[in-house]
């Protein structure tokens, strides 16, 4: 891990043994850019006076004069983008909570640690956030705008990555779920989070989505002549969806490329789910009659799915990452993953795990009556010129009993 060196660590623990501690462990772990803070007021004081803020912070999160909340929000008004991970002697509910208030003020968090933190522990949360090619991921709080987006979108920016989906009671690759990438020509790869929302609110989204569904069902005809067989699951913003033409641009794009509708999954965000649904129920129902299967994406994450499963035929239910990753050691996480298999097995719905990061997440999924996973464990989104050779070692780790990705 030499190139953990050029990575900045901070420490903050008002326990000096604590601090100590974790320093340790990151020296045991490759990480030698390490400093340490016994209160909230020395580490800002420190940030402010050091020409770089730190790449990640360990922060106890129950400190005297300013405890981990305060912290965060000081974080906040500093516009930090590095990442946290969350320490604390409390339950597990408590970290979650915080976890989930420190990534709505978008403060990225790796995850969270309970004391006292295990060296194994804190390597698998490091490793995670480490990428294969050894580089940072591009700072995701960069919002761009309406005419940068429409530029991407014309201009021949925009890529479709692939992640792929397998079955967990065999193992074999089953299908790939359709993600929109930007290479930007100065700030490299843009991930959605920082366009897909401008395109929502600007009317952009129907030449996106358009855009993405055209080359996934293109791509499918591809991998189909090279011999690999695949299903193909398309995220749709209920957005496009208002667009009532919008059943028909799909059912063509199918037939041009010789892709049974069967094999094509329009998965819709539940969060999204809760405007006039008029328009998107017609359409929705329509392509349901073509024989497109649908699925209610991130479910349990929004306001009303029960009135959802009951209003829109969908066929498949995908189970969101935080009811999924951890699910072996949470308590919470998995009473979630059970209530939301229950549901979906009562309703005759197929289900699909997401966010299956890690051994201990496959064993967990693979364990239930889920059929379906993916997540990092399986394989990141990648280039379709990838999903050959990805196909081939996936082949080889599940003869091999699915040992930890590379």
């Amino acid at each position: 891990m030499s190139e953990n060196t050029e990575i900045r660590i901070l420490v903050l623990d008002d326990e000096l043994f604590m601090l100590k501690l974790h320093a340790q462990m990151l020296a045991n772990l490759g990480f030698a850019s390490v400093s340490t803070a016994q209160s909230g007021h020395d580490a800002l004081a420190r940030m402010d006076e050091e020409k770089e803020a730190p790449d990640l912070i360990l922060l106890d999160l129950s400190m005297p004069a300013m405890d981990g909340l305060e912290f965060i929000r000081r974080l906040v008004d500093r516009k930090f983008e590095g990442r946290l991970i969350l320490v604390s002697g409390e339950d597990e509910r408590v970290l979650r909570t915080v976890e989930k208030l420190a990534e709505a003020h978008h403060v990225r968090v790796l995850g969270h640690l309970s004391k006292p933190v295990q060296e194994d522990k804190l390597a698998i949360l490091l490793r995670r956030w480490r990428p294969a090619s050894g580089t940072f991921e591009i700072a995701w709080k960069k919002i761009y705008s309406e005419d940068a987006v429409r530029q991407a979108i014309d201009g021949e920016q925009l890529s479709v990555h692939y992640e792929p989906q397998v079955l967990l009671n065999t193992g074999e690759f089953t299908g790939v779920e359709a993600l929109v990438r930007w290479r930007h020509p100065k700030d490299g790869m843009v991930v959605p989070q920082q366009f897909v929302g401008v395109a929502e609110s600007t009317g952009l989204i129907h030449k996106l989505t358009r855009f993405v569904f055209s080359k996934a069902m293109a791509q499918l005809a591809v991998w189909r002549d090279a011999g690999l067989q695949s299903k193909m699951a398309v995220n749709v913003s209920i957005d496009a969806l208002s667009s009532l033409d919008f059943a028909d641009f799909a059912n063509e794009q199918a037939a041009t490329n010789g892709v049974s509708p069967k094999d094509v999954t329009i998965e819709v965000t539940e969060s999204r789910l809760m405007q006039d649904l008029r328009a998107p129920l017609e359409v929705l129902t329509r392509l349901h009659l073509m024989r497109f299967q649908l699925s209610i994406d991130d479910f349990g994450t929004g306001y009303s799915s029960l009135s959802q499963l009951q209003d829109i035929p969908f066929s498949e239910l995908k189970i969101d990452r935080s009811f999924v990753h951890r699910g072996t050691s949470d308590t919470t996480v998995r009473t979630m993953y059970n209530t939301c298999l229950g549901l979906a097995k009562q309703l005759k719905m197929s289900t699909v795990a997401e966010g299956v990061e890690d051994k201990h997440d496959w064993e967990f999924v693979r364990a239930s009556d889920c059929e379906t996973a993916q997540g990092y464990f399986v394989g990141r989104a990648m280039p379709p010129e990838a999903m050959m050779g990805w196909a081939a070692k996936w082949k080889n780790r599940s003869q091999a009993g699915f040992p930890e990705s590379d």
